[in-house]
């Protein structure tokens, strides 16, 4: 019989043993040169932006994460604010929402400066959102009170009501994806909710899987069919799950410093996680996630 280094003209490599499996796990990463909570981020762990929130006072501080580090970029957010959300990437990012006081404000990054341009429909505060700079979503949240399930769409200039309203409405949220096929989860009614619900540009369907631990105020990162969710308040925790499409999956490994009131961004197998309040001081603290690979046997050859 030919061997496979005749027909191919090289061996096929093999490994001594079959290799250890990555054990899911979160690290740390650089500070925040701010430490402050309810702070809006967007982007991926090698390239995140940091913005608004609160640290002594309602603050418009842009950070930029490189993997390693976080630099300060001298032009900040031209609304102060907190509880704001985001969506896009490092230079080419969104941010809309907050309070100081509730405000549909709604700015554009480019990697340099902010750019105020059309509000929300709806002013809101700890609302959910998703997608990217030109193509946004806008989800949930509180309007001073009352808590809305309102959405909107972003098409790079403007904002339209969608008429798929959340069916939870809720408030201190969060969500992932894209503003076609999103997810949203957690939050609060109130009570507390682990309520998931995911979007398919026109409406809202529930999902039959809701959070493991019920909370508010926490971080995400990923897909509407692979995300991750970590941190959060009922009361505080660092406790990180993982969503299927179907259902949510504890993971043992939990934030290091559990805290709510973070921000997050990334995808299921490689996140970040920074800022928030641990119960008693704003966190500048920074952890980078790494999920589980896959096990992959080895082909022995000759």
């Amino acid at each position: 019989m030919a061997e496979y280094k005749g027909i191919k003209g090289f061996k096929v490599q093999y490994l001594d043993q079959d290799p250890v499996p990555t054990v899911a796990a979160w690290g740390s990463g650089g500070n925040l040169n701010t430490a402050r909570y309810s702070l809006g981020g967007t982007g991926i762990q090698t390239a995140a932006l940091a913005f608004g929130g609160y640290d002594t006072n309602y603050t418009g501080v842009t950070e930029e994460y490189n993997g390693t580090s976080w630099t300060n970029n001298p032009t900040g957010l031209n609304t102060v604010r907190l509880y704001i959300a985001g969506a896009g990437t490092q230079t080419a990012a969104l941010g809309f929402g907050g309070a100081n006081p509730v405000t549909g404000a709604t700015e554009e990054y480019d990697g340099a400066t902010w750019v105020t341009t059309n509000p929300l429909n709806t002013a809101r505060y700890a609302l959910g959102g998703a997608g990217t700079q030109t193509a946004g979503l806008a989800f949930g949240g509180e309007i001073g009170p009352p808590v809305v399930g309102a959405t909107e769409e972003y098409d790079g200039n403007s904002w339209t009501t969608s008429p798929g309203s959340l069916n939870t409405a809720r408030v201190y949220l969060t969500g992932c994806g894209t503003q076609t096929s999103a997810l949203a989860f957690g939050g609060s009614i109130p009570p507390v909710t682990g309520a998931t619900e995911e979007y398919n540009g026109t409406s809202w369907a529930t999902s039959a899987g809701s959070l493991n631990t019920a909370r508010q105020d926490l971080g995400a990162a990923g897909t509407q069919t692979a995300a991750l969710a970590f941190g959060g308040k009922t009361p505080r925790t660092g406790a990180t799950e993982e969503y299927d499409g179907t259902s949510w999956a504890n993971n043992p490994t939990g934030l290091n410093t559990a805290r709510s009131e973070l921000t997050g961004c990334g995808t299921q197998t490689v996140a970040l996680a920074f800022g928030g309040y641990d119960g008693t001081s704003n966190q500048s603290a920074t952890e980078e996630w790494t999920g589980a690979a896959p096990v992959v046997r080895s082909i022995q050859g000759s």
